[in-house]
């Protein structure tokens, strides 16, 4: 009987290895090829992606006022037949694209609003609305937005499950995010997961991405000091204050944004100095009401353990001074959550990433940026998410895409960039498992 047994087995074994090879070569041709149609796909449609970028370019909406771009954005998704949601948070789109299988839902969000200034723009289709601009790039996020969904779109009928496209005003007064899923969002679309990105001044064609935190915890911090106080003692105060909220790398000026794409201390580097770090945006706002004094600040930590101790020491700092007697508070007053990546989605996203269109493609970011915060965090409280920093300068051009600068520009193969990458990404999400 073991004989026969083991005959038997040895029979099997000769023809299912064979029937397996040709299944898993079989499914490694399909992997290829949706991806190849993927590029194709892309390329097909950027000069359309470039034209519509432009559009919103030419004419940005302040937070609030996204009237005509949410049309123009509700009819692309209606021409590639996607059922459309604009009844949400003010000026708000969500399109609804359902693949042919059941699977896991997936949300895709991208920023609509333009920011409230007249920078100098080197682009000849600048900004026709004189005092608003698209310089945080809000219209390549919308253009690499419309791209994923027209790619995904001719691919339905492979697709399981099915993928929400969530274009969102309201980013730089950081209140869309968080107004929408106040409006019920969730009740409507209710995704498994979440990704969005933001184009930045890393060298287009590099995605860059880390678990956690993304960005440093930006609170601003208020002393209320009863009786007024003179020039000079306020400016004894703020000093004692500004070097208590004070921890760098020795050295080092993590304030100095353009440093972020320095290959030796930039976020590509494992001894960045954009990590490990507290200061101030460098001045205090000082004013008196009802014969009190008022002193504020802005304040950029990378490690949340330390939040707590901030209000208490800087009111350590005031009881053991001559004002001790003076001292009426010590508070924050605004503190916007962060964004902090899902781990394990972003381990996987960078893996996915990584194998579909190389190892370069993909940086991983060791640090965090100061200043700059993305209301994104919202959904990521309540969704597991991912969000990428989009590389946009091209340093050979002169083409800097440094976010609410003056010049800010940004090289359009990054659309190509995001809609190629991210396109196959939510494919395999979707597809797996």
């Amino acid at each position: 009987m073991k004989k026969l047994a083991f005959s038997v087995l040895c029979l099997i074994s000769l023809t299912l290895p064979a029937q397996g090879s040709n299944k898993k070569k079989a499914d490694t041709q399909s992997f290829k090829n949706i991806h190849q149609s993927v590029q194709l796909e892309t390329d097909r449609i950027f000069g359309k992606l470039i034209t519509i970028r432009r559009e919103f370019h030419e004419n940005p909406e302040l937070a609030g006022h996204e009237k005509q771009t949410q049309e123009k954005i509700k009819q692309y998704l209606l021409d590639l037949g996607l059922e459309v949601k604009t009844d949400g948070y003010g000026y708000s789109v969500v399109g609804i694209l359902k693949g042919d299988r059941n699977g896991k839902k997936i949300a895709w969000r991208s920023d609509m609003d333009a920011l409230p200034n007249d920078y100098p723009d080197p682009e000849t289709f600048r900004s026709k609305i004189k005092g608003i601009q698209h310089d945080c790039g809000h219209d390549i996020h919308m253009a690499v937005g419309l791209g994923i969904a027209e790619v995904l779109s001719k691919h339905k009928k492979s697709l399981k499950g099915t993928v929400y496209f969530i274009f969102q005003p309201e980013e730089e007064t950081f209140k869309g995010a968080k107004e929408m899923l106040n409006k019920g969002l969730l009740s409507i679309i209710n995704p498994d997961e979440i990704y969005g990105l933001h184009v930045t001044a890393i060298p287009v064609g590099q995605i860059m991405v880390k678990p956690n935190e993304m960005f440093a915890y930006q609170k601003r911090i208020r002393v209320q000091l009863k009786n007024g106080l003179s020039e000079e003692e306020t400016k004894g105060l703020t000093k004692k204050i500004s070097d208590f909220l004070f921890r760098i790398q020795p050295g080092t000026k993590p304030w100095e944004l353009q440093s972020i794409v320095d290959p030796k201390i930039g976020l590509t580097n494992p001894d960045t100095i954009f990590k490990d770090y507290l200061f101030t945006d460098g001045k205090f706002t000082t004013y008196s009401k009802n014969n009190e004094s008022f002193l504020e600040t802005y304040l950029y930590e990378t490690n949340s353990s330390n939040l707590d101790k901030i209000i208490p020491g800087v009111q350590k700092i005031i009881e053991d001074s001559v004002y001790k007697d003076k001292l009426l508070s010590v508070s924050f007053i605004q503190g916007n959550p962060t964004v902090i990546n899902d781990e394990k989605l972003t381990i996987s996203a960078t893996e996915i990433l990584q194998n579909l269109y190389g190892k370069n493609t993909v940086a991983k970011d060791y640090g965090q940026v100061p200043f700059f915060n993305d209301d994104f965090s919202y959904f990521q409280q309540k969704i597991p998410g991912v969000y990428f920093f989009l590389g946009g300068s091209n340093f050979e051009k002169g083409v800097i895409a440094m976010n609410h600068s003056p010049n800010f520009q940004v090289d359009e193969e990054s659309i190509r960039t995001g809609v190629k990458s991210f396109s196959s990404l939510l494919i395999e999400r979707l597809n797996r498992n």
